[in-house]
């Protein structure tokens, strides 16, 4: 819970102090700008409000890495990955965007709060508790917050604790653990396939280079 709220709260924050021009710039996730990445955050954090609000009584079915389900990496054919930049431009100014995403952001964020770690949570035809959803998110925010700032060299940093539990889950889904010389930004990094690892990093990683990138959705 707590690491939920560091890393949405560092997130939000991040996105409140960017200047205008820094939405038109291209963020870490493939074309995307940083208001089309900003726009997706909203509906995240729609998602967490909706499954915070969607009880369930059956027993869990996943965990906090077992939600994340490996993927093919994103091709632009999906509807809603096409359809987010055209919501990002209609809100023509950032400002507006900054500003929805500060609302429902923070009505998010006060929902985890209030909730129950223990009770139980349907989302994706899943269910699971609400701590280990919450814990599941903690990649998602802190992946997007490194997609934020991917060609931003001023933004600043997901918090460091934040960045160690992400890499913690990473590795859980990976099934083992990333070389001890790889900084958590640079795991998350060549874990998920936000950049390619140099031939150093592939030596390091020996056998698991051959199965990078993990592709989360």
């Amino acid at each position: 819970m707590d690491h939920f709220s560091r890393s949405w709260t560092a997130l939000l924050a991040a996105v409140a102090g960017l200047p205008d021009e820094d939405f038109a710039r291209p963020s870490g996730c493939a074309g995307w700008l940083v208001r089309d990445l900003v726009c997706h955050l909203v509906i995240d954090a729609q998602d967490v409000l909706i499954t915070l609000v969607t009880p369930a009584d059956a027993e869990p079915t996943v965990d906090a890495a077992t939600y994340w389900k490996l993927v093919e990496p994103p091709t632009g054919d999906d509807p809603l990955d096409a359809l987010i930049p055209r919501l990002a431009a209609a809100y023509g100014e950032p400002r507006l965007l900054r500003f929805h995403l500060d609302d429902v952001g923070s009505a998010a964020g006060r929902a985890a709060g209030l909730a129950d770690p223990a009770a139980r949570v349907g989302t994706q035809d899943e269910v699971l508790t609400v701590g280990d959803y919450l814990s599941a998110y903690v990649m998602e925010w802190t992946l997007h917050h490194l997609d934020l700032i991917a060609h931003l060299p001023e933004g600043p940093e997901p918090p460091a604790e934040t960045l160690a539990a992400a890499r913690a889950l990473l590795e859980r889904i990976a099934g083992r653990p990333f070389p001890a010389a790889f900084s958590d930004r640079d795991a998350l990094l060549v874990g998920t396939g936000r950049r390619a690892p140099t031939a150093a990093e592939k030596a390091e990683l020996g056998d698991l280079a051959a199965r990078v990138p993990f592709v989360l959705g």
